[in-house]
């Protein structure tokens, strides 16, 4: 979740509010095949969404998960706060 062309892609669908694969392509400095890997990714775990529109893709976030993950981090980070201790 957290190498720089997924957040870049996460960046660019919420700018547009939906995306065009293509149009992430043409915007990043990235290969087709590695957007497409990223995008797979992205949506195995369930942070984006996306429809086969004919050759094309769409996708967009899906807020509520995103903001589920966003919320275990925070949790996460919390915890590790409480455990801080020096050696």
């Amino acid at each position: 979740m957290a190498h720089p062309a997924r957040i870049a892609i996460l960046k660019t669908l919420a700018e547009r509010n939906g995306c065009i694969c293509g149009e992430i392509v043409e915007v990043l400095p990235l290969a087709q095949s590695t957007v497409s890997q990223h995008l797979k990714e992205l949506k195995k775990i369930g942070v984006i969404q996306g429809e086969i529109e004919g050759p094309k893709s769409c996708y967009c976030i899906n807020w509520e998960k995103l903001n589920l993950y966003f919320k275990s981090v925070e949790e996460f980070s919390e915890d590790l706060k409480n455990l801080e201790q020096c050696c």
